[in-house]
């Protein structure tokens, strides 16, 4: 059975450059264009990674990671913040919040495929 990977980032420019990214991983892609809509199909998908932007419309990251998090059903589901955030403070801030990882925009291609192989 393939994996799933939840991308939740309202960039639609950074949404394919993240999906053309994992095309080499044997995982489905779910996207999400807001946080909100990120905790709603992380519920529904129960995917197997979840990598997270922070600065997006209504519900940011930080709060869709702490929903996601504290919910019984996705507690246990790694989420990966990927965020132009990226000061000691947001860090912390993240691994309080329940996100495992933290990788800062603009990433390294490597470093996201090595972060997805990890937690995969």
């Amino acid at each position: 059975m393939s994996k799933k990977i939840l991308v939740v980032d309202d960039d639609p420019v950074q949404q394919q450059h993240i999906s053309n990214l994992l095309s080499s991983v044997d995982a489905e892609l779910i996207l999400a264009a807001n946080g909100q809509q990120g905790v709603t199909k992380a519920l529904e998908e129960l995917p197997d990674l979840i990598l997270m932007d922070v600065v997006m419309p209504e519900v940011d990251g930080f709060a869709a990671c702490r929903q996601i998090t504290s919910m019984a059903e996705t507690r246990n589901i790694p989420v990966v913040i990927v965020s132009s955030k990226n000061q000691e403070a947001d860090k912390v801030w993240a691994q309080l919040q329940g996100a495992k990882a933290m990788i800062a925009k603009p990433f390294a291609d490597q470093e996201l495929l090595a972060r997805v192989n990890e937690f995969l």
